[in-house]
């Protein structure tokens, strides 16, 4: 590291497990969680300045599924300010050798099931991220609404095919549209080494150094 290992919060972290948020809870009341206090994303204005990384840590937090693991409360951090599945992933990254100093050798995202092909295949395959060291934890989706969501995830799979970094298209006029408060991107401070890669745009695979080429 090119800094001194004090300045980092979290030094000796080596393996980031992505949680992927979906819904922003908009409830005061985290004791009865209902489908019914939920809505979309941090794309949404009417939710107000509510992102879904704070929403999940909250739930989570007010349901003690930390339990007596406090070791496990204190590694849980949010990233804010994804508006995409890619930028999920890729500010993930990004946050956590904000954090750790180091970039994380093993990755480990959970998400729904229908959409391990997107992370695993896709946005894996757009960032250069060994395959071997890349796993995928899926939940289940409801079974009622099963058929229109793995039709809509056809659709969006189908998308980032043709434009790997959704930077283009319908892809970037939907991540325009998830911005409603113009939050300010803090990346590549604290990733200097992802620079060219957080600002690539096209249907070419980025070719240039990716620091998680070698062994880290």
């Amino acid at each position: 590291m090119s800094s001194s290992s004090s300045s980092y919060s979290f030094v000796g972290l080596r393996n980031l497990v992505m949680v992927a948020g979906h819904l922003v809870y908009t409830s005061g009341n985290y004791g009865n969680i209902d489908e019914k206090d939920s809505c979309g994303g941090d794309t949404r204005k009417d939710v107000g300045p509510r992102s879904e990384a704070q929403s999940y840590w909250a739930v989570v937090d007010s349901k003690h599924w930390f339990r007596k693991k406090e070791d496990m409360r204190w590694r849980a951090l949010t990233e804010e300010h994804a508006k995409d599945s890619s930028e999920n992933l890729l500010f993930s990254i990004s946050r956590f050798k904000e954090l750790a100093g180091i970039y994380p050798y093993n990755i480990t995202v959970v998400s729904y099931d229908f959409k391990e092909e997107r992370f695993a295949q896709l946005h894996r395959s757009a960032i250069g991220f060994p395959e071997t060291r890349f796993f995928y934890s899926g939940t289940p989706t409801s079974s009622t609404s099963k058929e229109s969501t793995l039709k809509g995830e056809a659709l969006v799979r189908t998308q980032f095919q043709e434009d790997p970094y959704g930077c283009l298209g319908s892809l970037r006029r939907k991540k325009l549209g998830c911005d409603p408060f113009h939050h300010s991107i803090p990346y590549p401070n604290g990733c200097p080494e992802i620079e060219e890669l957080l600002h690539h745009c096209g249907v070419d695979p980025y070719s240039g150094h990716l620091p998680w080429s070698r062994r880290i």
